[in-house]
């Protein structure tokens, strides 16, 4: 029992920096949480050069992360830490589906796969609003454009069959984006007939 103290010590000394690692861990994810909802923001916004400056900034926030929990893998991996990292993945898709670019890849991004694929999903799922957006001033080519990356999203998604375990909840998200783009079809569809009848009124008028 000599030795107990000394035991004592080492595990209080790493509990010490482990929980200082945790502290500094929530306060860099609700930052890169923040960045990343304006960045997403922005880009509704077609403000396309602050949200990639705010991205520029979330970037280094995510290298951050990985440095400072390189030695507790438990923190890293921790649900605080993983949804911040989803929501950097679907602030770069975001970007990415509006701005008709490649979609970044997850180790480009450095944030885990399971977190990259719920962050494809709620960026495909976030397409919706963009769509309803444009299709309130008319109906465009555009409009159709994100409906169909959506779909090329959910048809990915539910080829990920694994447990949620491994992927992070993705289920959950799947299902979200199947009734999203339902739901925005239909809007998108309507819209098109509303277009296609308004254009066949006028000719008729022309025709009188």
């Amino acid at each position: 029992m000599e030795n107990l103290d000394s035991i004592a010590s080492h595990i209080r000394n790493n509990f010490t920096a482990k929980n200082a690692a945790r502290d500094k861990a929530l306060e860099r994810s609700r930052s890169l949480t923040r960045l990343c909802a304006n960045s997403i923001r922005a880009t509704h916004r077609d403000e396309r050069d602050q949200a990639r400056a705010l991205l520029s900034e979330a970037k280094e926030i995510v290298k951050a992360i990985r440095v400072d929990l390189e030695h507790y893998p438990d923190l890293y991996h921790a649900g605080y830490t993983q949804d911040a990292l989803k929501e950097f993945a679907e602030a770069n898709v975001v970007l990415a589906l509006v701005a008709d670019e490649p979609l970044p890849d997850p180790d480009s991004l450095g944030v885990e796969y399971a977190a990259y694929l719920n962050g494809l999903g709620e960026a495909a799922s976030e397409m919706r609003r963009r769509i309803l957006d444009i299709i309130r001033h008319d109906h465009s080519s555009e409009a159709e454009r994100l409906l169909e990356a959506m779909d090329e999203v959910y048809n990915l998604l539910v080829t990920i069959d694994y447990p949620d375990a491994i992927t992070g909840g993705l289920r959950r998200t799947t299902d979200l984006v199947r009734g999203v783009t339902e739901r925005t079809r239909g809007d998108l569809t309507m819209s098109l007939r509303q277009q296609q009848l308004q254009e066949s009124l006028k000719k008729f008028e022309k025709t009188k």
